[in-house]
């Protein structure tokens, strides 16, 4: 459980109605100055040339991403409804800080499932990419997607973002995430890529909703013990 349910419920439906929190013609690629640009690559494996495998590694690796197991939960955890469609999920994100604990909201506003063109030849590519929202801590775009590399087999996770600090009225967060943002940011993105290949040895079954129809993930996670010190950001 990431928080009590009835605030969890309550931000999740507040989501609906907040807008992206930056103006998309003033981020990379027309604008990088002030943004932080990241790609974060890790080979999971290799199958056999060609399409994707059913059931095979680069399957199995899209169903992980799709359902956000792949998120360290001492770092990120997520809260969604279920059912609902992956393209346009509004995500509550728990972000986890030495004891504190803050709500932030962010959208799925891209799904990628098609081949394209890559350095080493035809690529298929899954996965998809969310948005910032009004009340979040900062401000961008990041994507999750896995690539099988469909003339050699290769299948890798790639993790591409841009970023920068939004505003933030507390001042403690505001010093804290001065000091410490950027790096447990890119510490999320290492383990993040190292959790994947890990859970592809014994994948978990999906996370299951709630009674409230609400979906916790990654699956397995409970709360800690300075659970009811969560923040929640941007009313």
């Amino acid at each position: 459980m990431l928080t009590p349910d009835s605030r969890l419920t309550d931000m999740l439906d507040d989501l609906s109605r907040r807008p992206v929190n930056y103006s998309e013609a003033c981020a990379p690629p027309a604008v990088v100055s002030g943004w932080n640009r990241d790609r974060q690559v890790l080979e999971l494996g290799r199958e056999a040339p060609g399409e994707p495998e059913p059931g095979g590694l680069f399957e199995t690796a899209g169903t992980l991403v799709n359902s956000y197991e792949f998120s360290d939960p001492a770092i990120l955890r997520a809260a969604y409804r279920h059912p609902g469609d992956l393209l346009g999920r509004d995500m509550v994100l728990e972000g986890r800080f030495l004891v504190l604990r803050f709500l932030m909201g962010v959208r799925i506003t891209d799904r990628h499932d098609q081949v394209r063109d890559g350095p080493h030849g035809p690529e298929r590519q899954v996965g998809w990419s969310y948005q910032t929202l009004q009340g979040h801590i900062e401000q961008g775009r990041l994507t999750y997607e896995v690539v099988k590399e469909l003339d050699t087999g290769r299948v890798e996770f790639r993790i591409i973002a841009y970023s920068r600090r939004g505003p933030i009225a507390n001042p403690v967060l505001r010093l804290g995430f001065q000091l410490f943002g950027r790096r447990t940011q890119l510490r999320f993105y290492r383990n993040a890529l190292q959790r994947l290949r890990a859970l592809l040895q014994a994948p978990p079954p999906p996370p299951q909703p709630g009674p409230d129809g609400i979906v916790r993930a990654p699956s397995g996670a409970r709360p800690g013990r300075f659970e009811a010190w969560t923040i929640r950001i941007g009313r």
